[in-house]
């Protein structure tokens, strides 16, 4: 048992041997994954305007992929498959990282123009490439067996079952359509309401709730019991002790208190999470990020060290670095964080000066190895992108702030920055992910670098336009794009200009964040938890005490895996299904299909029955599985 939790107790062997050469990087390949990286980050950039979320695209890459190269083009490379759901997810972490921040420019009315978003996310985009390589590595290689990367494993799953077919391919196959169902019927003819929540009676504010997701269940099934639960644990802190005792202590206040515009006896439980736990959700996250930071500094510099070293004795020995072992070489990466970071400090186009391109450097590391890290705990869709953003607008501001760079001029500035930043953040964990499936698969990791920065090229030169057209159509900061993330990003970038910044929630969140770590608890997972809804945590719960009920009831440890993988496989699906259908009713929305705004039943018993239905569809799927079953499992 303890064996097999080591990393280096067994010499992985991918799907695709290091001494296998098959079609990769082709032309075909760039070209249809920059196609859906433009279509994927316009169709989110709408997501993330519209709720303040964006959808996974990896795996209905892989999917589209697989069926336009197998289907039409009669290629059977998985690894050209990989390149196309590798450049895809540009475009997802694109339209994330200008979504979360740069409506703020519009809601200034400074009118940016498409060069300087262009600018922003190019600079961004390809720091989140850059930083990412050196820490390959460490997080996906040392670390296999402890980080699951849910949606890079599941992309793997997915690639690796249209290259066999058989059973694999009918598990994922009913996933799919398990998980785009219950999307299409939900958030697309809004049949019934995919968020249900509770008051709990003579306790106020106090609520529980779920978002009736199956890509959320399938992401609990995933990462397992253990990781979901504290990730609960930090939901619950946030929704059943924070907010009751917020509204208990401010029940008899009839003044608002700063960040909330209303005072607190006139807030429900969602007014107090967006006036005051989100701040100290994001610095629960900032003060968590940092000490795992400080926890992996030293493996980090020995990761450094011995690829280093392991690169210099190939050179001296005259032998290769394995296919599947080469990144983008350390001088070329460490030359183009430099270029970038130069070309910010002295572009007009941003004036960020020294200062800023200097916090784009040192931000930017920091967060995009907690990113990456986090990314491989609870998945992409989880990452707290927005509240590592906020961390770093807060110091930035407050550091232009005292250099005298005030007024107008410094929050642009200090937004930039963010931006940067953000778009980093995203691209990073994006690519982690992809690079966590390229692991799995045999793909060559700089080919895949390459392909990302080549996807953040295409779908970077094209939001501009998006967000220009969305702008004039609706008008960012309406009811039709509220633009949540950008418009507290803009709240607390003014009220640090004005001094009068919520920090003693900060420090709050940073204090729970140390008093967790001291419990002897993932600080940085429980920190997600009381950063986001409890809603996005319930799912998860669930999907890992499925994966508990399957453990318990098996015995036999060659069967518990098998079980465990016809599991994963099956959930993969569900993660696939919702993702592309949650894509597909984004684009009919930009289209200007129309959709429902209310859903035709607001019984929330009819959500969670689906939800539960597939829950033990679930079960089912994954504990009936024996040797006969799967003995096409690769």
């Amino acid at each position: 048992m303890k064996k097999e939790s080591n990393p280096r107790s067994t010499e992985f062997v991918p799907y695709v041997s290091p001494e296998k050469s098959l079609p990769e990087l082709t032309l075909l390949a760039c070209a249809l994954g920059i196609l859906l990286a433009i279509v994927f980050g316009a169709a989110n950039a709408y997501l993330g305007l519209k709720i303040g979320m964006t959808v996974s695209a990896s795996i209905p890459a892989a999917v589209i992929s697989m069926g336009i190269l197998r289907g039409l083009f009669r290629r059977n490379s998985i690894l050209e498959n990989n390149i196309v759901q590798t450049m895809t997810t540009a475009g997802e972490a694109i339209g994330a990282g200008a979504v979360f921040t740069l409506p703020a420019l519009f809601l200034w009315d400074l009118s940016p123009s498409q060069a300087m978003i262009v600018f922003i996310v190019l600079t961004g985009g390809f720091l989140g490439v850059f930083m990412m390589v050196p820490l390959r590595r460490l997080l996906i290689v040392n670390e296999h067996h402890t980080l699951p990367y849910p949606e890079g494993t599941a992309c793997a799953e997915v690639l690796k079952t249209g290259d066999t077919g058989g059973r694999n391919a009918r598990l994922v196959a009913g996933g799919f359509l398990a998980g785009g169902l219950v999307k299409a019927l939900g958030d697309g003819f809004k049949l019934f309401k995919t968020e249900v929540e509770t008051q709990i009676a003579n306790f106020k504010n106090a609520v529980i709730g779920i978002d009736t997701y199956p890509a959320l269940l399938g992401v609990g099934y995933i990462i397992g019991p253990r990781i979901a639960g504290q990730m609960l644990a930090g939901g619950l802190l946030g929704w059943l002790v924070l907010i009751p005792m917020i509204s208990f202590f401010g029940a008899g206040s009839k003044d608002t208190i700063f960040p909330a515009e209303a005072p607190i006896a006139e807030l429900d439980a969602w007014g107090l999470w967006q006036g005051y736990i989100t701040y100290i959700g994001a610095g629960a996250v900032a003060m968590a990020g940092l000490i795992t930071m400080v926890k992996t500094l030293p493996t980090l510099i020995r990761s450094i060290r011995d690829t280093a070293r392991s690169a210099r004795e190939y050179r001296l020995s005259g032998q290769a670095l394995a296919r599947t072992d080469q990144d983008i070489p350390l001088k070329w990466v460490g030359l183009g964080v430099l270029v970038v970071v130069i070309v910010l400090a002295f572009a007009p186009v941003t004036n960020v000066g020294m200062v800023g391109a200097l916090s784009i450097a040192v931000f930017g590391f920091l967060f995009v190895a907690v990113a990456s890290r986090i990314v491989g705990i609870v998945g992409s869709s989880s990452s707290p992108v927005s509240g590592m953003t906020i961390a770093t607008i807060l110091i930035v501001t407050f550091l232009f702030k005292i250099s005298g760079m005030s007024g107008m001029d410094g929050m642009v500035a200090a937004l930039t920055v963010g931006a940067v930043v953000c778009t980093a953040l995203a691209v990073a964990g994006d690519i982690s992910q992809d690079l966590k499936t390229g692991y799995l698969v045999g793909g060559t990791p700089w080919k895949q670098q390459l392909a990302m920065m080549i996807g953040v090229v295409a779908s970077g030169l094209v939001i501009g336009a998006v967000l220009v057209v969305l702008d004039q159509a609706y008008e960012m900061g309406s009811k039709e794009l509220l633009a949540p993330k950008a418009v507290l990003m803009k709240t607390i970038i003014e009220g640090m200009m004005q001094g009068n910044m919520a920090w003693d929630l900060i420090f709050l969140g940073a204090a729970i964040a140390v008093v967790i770590e001291f419990l002897g608890l993932n600080s940085l997972v429980v920190a997600v938890g009381v950063y986001l809804p409890v809603h996005v945590s319930t799912p998860i719960i669930i999907g890992g005490a499925v994966r508990w009920l399957v453990d318990f009831f098996t015995k036999d440890e060659g069967l518990r895996r098998l079980r465990k993988d016809a599991g994963v496989l099956f959930a993969s699906g569900l993660i696939a299904g919702e993702s592309l259908i949650g894509v597909v009713i984004a684009v009919l929305i930009v289209a200007g299909v129309p959709i429902p705004e209310s859903p035709v039943s607001e019984k929330g018993w009819i959500s969670c029955a689906v939800f539960l239905a597939v829950a033990m569809l679930l079960w089912y799927i994954a504990h009936r599985a024996s040797s006969d079953s799967v003995k096409n499992r690769n």
